[in-house]
C-alpha cells in the first residue's frame, strides 16, 4: 500500500482502534484519536515534501499540459467490467486540500477532548467522516470519487442529531436532505460522462481526453456545478449551512465548515471545470452573479444574528461564496484565489468555531447581547477571536487578505468568454461586502470581548485549558504563516492549476499518465 493510501488508511484504523476500546475507557479513546490524527498529520508533511521534490521540475512541462500530471500514483483494479478502479493519487490542488484536513482533524480532536457522553461513538463518527474527505481529495476515480463523497457526507447526520444542541434533529435532517439532493445531481452528471465518453470508464484523465459535444456541455455543466454547489452553500442553496453549523458539536462545526464545505468548491473546479471547460465558459458569468449574491447575502445575514454560531455561520456562506467567485472566474488567477480561499477560510472558520465551542462551554450561551468583558478572563480565547475576525476581515499579513485579493484580481480581469464589463461590476460589488464584513466582525468581537462583564458569573470563568491552546494555537500559527509567506503554497498550488486554464483555451497538449 502506497503513501496516498496510507493517508486515507489512517484516519479509518484509527477509527477501528477507537470502536475496539470499551466505552468505559474514554480518556484512552481520546489519546487513540489524537494520537492517530496525529500521525495523519505528520504523514501529510511527508507526502507534502515527496510532493514537493517531484513536481518542482515539472512547471514548464505543466505550462502546456492539457491534463493534470499526478504523483504518487496507485492503480488497482475494482470492477474492471464497468471500469472501475481504485485510483488515487496527488496534485498541487489536492496536497492543499489534505494539509487541511490535516490540521483540522487534529485540532478538532483537541477541541473535543471534553466530549463524554458516548465518547467512542463520537470518535468514530468523526474519523469516518475524515476518512471520506481525504478519499474524495486524493481520488481520481468518479466512482471512487462519489463513493468517498457520500462516506463524507452521511455521518454527518448522527454527529448533528446525537451530539447536537437546539433543534438538532431538524438540522441534521435538513442537511442531510439538502446534500443528498446535491449529490443526487452530481451522480446524473458522473453517468452522463461515462456513457457519453464510450470508454467505459470512470477514470477521471482518461474522461477529461475527451471532447465532449457543446450541447452536452451545455446541459450537464451546470448540473454537476450546482450539485457541488450545494454542499459549498452557493446561492440559493444554502440554507441548510447555517442551521446546520449552529447545531452541531464543536468539531463537527469545524470539520463542516472548515473541510465539509470545501468539497464543492473542490468538485466545481476538479471535475466541472476540469471535465466540461465549454460548459464552464457558458455558464461563468451566470454563476459568478449568483456567487456575488451569495457573498453579500452572508454578510448582511451575519449582521442581523444574535447567536454567535449562526453569527459566523452567515459569514461562512458568504465566505465560501468567494470560492465559487473564484471558480467561475475562470482565469489562473482566479483559480488560485478559489484554492487558497478554500485553505483560508477553512483555516479561519475551524478556529472561528472551535472559540464558539470553548467560550460555550464556559458561558452556556451563544447570545451576543448576553455576553460582555470576557477578554478580561479569557485573554487567550479573546486574542485567537480578534486574529480569526480580521483574517475574515481580510487584514493583510493573514491569510484571508491573499485569498480574497487573488479572488478579486480574478474577477476584475475576466476572461475572454464572459462580459468584461459585467464582470468587474460584480467583482466591484462583491469587493463591497469586505465593509459590511468589517462591520459585523469588529461590531460583533466588541460586543462579545469588551466593555463591562454583563454577568458576574463570567467573573469566575477560566482560560483556555492547555489542550485548547494547543488546538488554537496551531490553527492561528497558520493563518499567520500563509499571510506571511503566501508564495509557499502559491507554489504549491499554481501548476497544478495550468492545465485547468490550456483546456479553457483549447491548447493542444500532451495527455500525463503519471508517476
Amino acid at each position: 500500500m502506497g503513501l496516498v493510501s496510507w493517508l486515507i488508511a489512517m484516519p479509518f484504523l484509527t477509527m477501528v482502534a477507537v470502536v475496539l476500546v470499551p466505552q468505559k475507557h474514554w480518556r484512552a479513546i481520546r489519546w487513540i484519536s489524537v494520537v492517530g490524527t496525529g500521525i495523519g498529520l505528520l504523514l501529510t508533511a511527508y507526502i507534502t515534501y515527496r510532493y514537493w521534490i517531484e513536481a518542482r521540475n515539472d512547471v514548464d512541462f505543466l505550462r502546456t499540459a492539457t491534463l493534470t500530471k499526478l504523483y504518487l500514483v496507485e492503480r488497482v483494479p475494482w470492477f474492471e467490467a464497468l471500469g472501475i478502479q481504485y485510483f488515487v493519487g496527488i496534485d498541487g490542488i489536492s496536497v492543499s486540500m489534505v494539509i487541511l484536513t490535516s490540521i483540522i482533524i487534529f485540532c478538532g480532536v483537541l477541541a473535543s477532548w471534553n466530549v463524554e457522553t458516548r465518547t467512542k461513538e463520537f470518535f468514530a463518527l468523526l474519523l469516518l467522516l475524515v476518512t471520506g474527505v481525504f478519499g474524495v481529495f486524493l481520488s481520481y476515480d468518479l466512482f471512487l470519487f462519489f463513493m468517498f463523497y457520500e462516506l463524507a457526507v452521511l455521518p454527518m447526520y448522527l454527529l448533528i442529531g446525537i451530539w447536537g444542541t437546539g433543534p438538532k434533529e431538524y438540522a441534521a435532517m435538513k442537511l442531510t436532505l439538502m446534500l443528498l439532493v446535491g449529490s443526487a445531481f452530481v451522480l446524473v452528471g458522473f453517468l452522463a460522462l461515462y456513457h457519453a465518453s464510450g470508454l467505459n470508464t470512470f477514470d477521471l484523465q482518461a474522461l477529461a481526453s475527451i471532447h465532449y459535444s457543446d450541447r452536452f456541455q451545455w446541459w450537464f455543466f451546470p448540473m454537476i456545478f450546482v450539485g457541488f454547489g450545494v454542499i459549498g452553500a452557493l446561492f440559493p442553496f444554502h440554507t441548510w449551512s447555517p442551521d446546520g453549523h449552529s447545531s452541531a458539536p464543536t468539531a463537527v462545526s469545524m470539520l463542516h465548515a472548515g473541510v465539509l464545505m470545501k468539497l464543492g468548491g473542490y468538485g466545481a473546479l476538479r471535475i466541472a471545470v476540469y471535465v466540461l471547460p465549454e460548459g464552464a465558459k457558458a455558464w461563468a458569468l451566470f454563476f459568478m452573479a449568483l456567487t456575488t449574491i451569495n457573498i453579500l447575502y452572508g454578510s448582511f445575514g451575519a449582521i442581523m444574528q444574535r447567536d454567535l454560531k449562526y453569527f459566523t455561520a452567515y459569514s461562512s456562506v458568504s465566505h465560501c461564496g468567494f470560492v465559487l467567485f473564484g471558480v467561475a472566474a475562470l482565469n489562473l488567477m482566479g483559480f488560485k484565489g478559489a484554492v487558497l480561499q478554500m485553505f483560508s477560510h477553512g483555516i479561519m472558520t475551524g478556529l472561528f468555531f472551535g472559540l464558539i465551542g470553548m467560550v460555550y462551554g464556559r458561558t452556556h450561551t451563544r447570545v451576543i447581547p448576553e455576553m460582555g468583558g470576557l477578554a478580561k478572563v479569557m485573554p487567550w480565547l479573546a486574542t485567537c477571536f480578534y486574529i480569526a475576525g480580521l483574517a475574515s476581515l481580510g487584514l493583510p499579513g493573514l491569510s484571508g487578505f491573499v485569498a480574497e485579493t487573488h479572488v478579486f484580481l480574478g474577477g476584475f480581469f475576466g476572461n475572454p468568454w464572459s462580459n468584461t464589463i459585467a464582470t468587474r461590476v460584480l467583482t466591484i460589488v462583491a469587493t463591497l461586502s469586505i465593509v459590511v464584513t468589517a462591520v459585523y466582525v469588529l461590531r460583533g468581537l466588541a460586543m462579545v470581548f469588551q466593555g463591562p462583564i454583563n454577568d458576574p458569573h463570567f467573573e469566575e470563568l477560566r482560560d483556555a485549558t492547555l489542550t485548547e491552546k494547543l488546538s488554537t494555537g496551531v490553527l492561528v500559527a497558520t493563518l499567520l504563516f500563509v499571510g506571511m509567506l503566501p508564495w509557499l503554497i502559491i507554489n504549491l498550488i499554481e501548476p497544478s492549476l495550468y492545465p485547468f486554464i490550456n483546456r479553457l483555451n483549447g491548447v493542444a497538449g500532451n495527455v500525463v499518465a503519471g508517476l
